[in-house]
């Protein structure tokens, strides 16, 4: 037997027409970006859509997919035909502490808190909800949720574009990483600057790159005692 060719997944309201069948009025799609790199923050973004918007028709998808012309694009329709909308960082001093997954739920936590209206369901990108006690609302979590429901990936593309916009701002208090072009992940110019310039107060510590530099350049410091 021949099995068909896997479909990439459509990006659609199936989520969020689901969760108005079940009564729900106000659903606030949310997503992370940033769990990756080694510097900088972690930003999250919560989005609730009206119904019947067609943002789908303009290209909207998983953020990583689109290319930083669209995004920016879509950055504004998101932002214009949105009910409500809210994007929170947390930052790198709280990421090391905590470490990046609860760092991320805690980005999330912050944008649906800010969001002008509070939303009765949850679209959660990935495979954790958020507390329960904190948002007494119905959550759902949504593996591939980028690339399957528009106000998750709606959520996508305004984290993504306000991170990479902050990343490309401290590029210039930061020279010589190439912040700008890798924004924070770790690339071959990136951990050749790394071990050339050694770590900024930015870089996530406990990031092993990043890790293994601070020892290097501790170990440097103390032969030159």
């Amino acid at each position: 037997m021949v099995r068909p060719p896997r479909q990439n997944p459509t990006c659609g309201w199936k989520h969020e027409n689901a969760a108005h069948r079940g009564g729900a009025f106000r659903i606030a799609g949310v997503d992370e970006v940033g769990r990756g790199p080694m510097f900088g923050p972690v930003v999250a973004a919560a989005v609730i859509l009206p119904r019947g918007c067609r943002l789908q028709d303009q290209g909207l998808n998983d953020s990583k997919k689109l290319t930083e012309k669209k995004r920016n694009e879509l950055d504004i329709e998101i932002r214009t035909q949105a009910v409500a909308w809210a994007i929170a960082a947390v930052d790198v001093e709280t990421i090391d502490r905590i470490n990046i997954r609860r760092a991320s739920l805690l980005a999330m936590h912050r944008a649906i808190e800010q969001l002008a209206l509070t939303p009765d369901y949850l679209l959660i990108d990935g495979i954790d909800t958020i507390a329960t006690i904190e948002f007494p609302c119905r959550q759902q979590s949504v593996i591939q949720g980028d690339a399957t429901s528009v106000s998750i990936a709606a959520a996508s593309v305004l984290a993504k574009v306000h991170r990479d916009r902050l990343i490309v701002e401290l590029d210039s208090q930061y020279p010589g990483y190439g912040l700008a072009q890798h924004k924070g992940y770790s690339t071959a110019i990136h951990l050749e600057a790394l071990t050339r310039l050694g770590p900024t107060p930015l870089h996530r510590k406990n990031w092993s790159p990043v890790a293994q530099t601070l020892l290097s350049f501790s170990s440097a410091i103390d032969l030159n005692l």
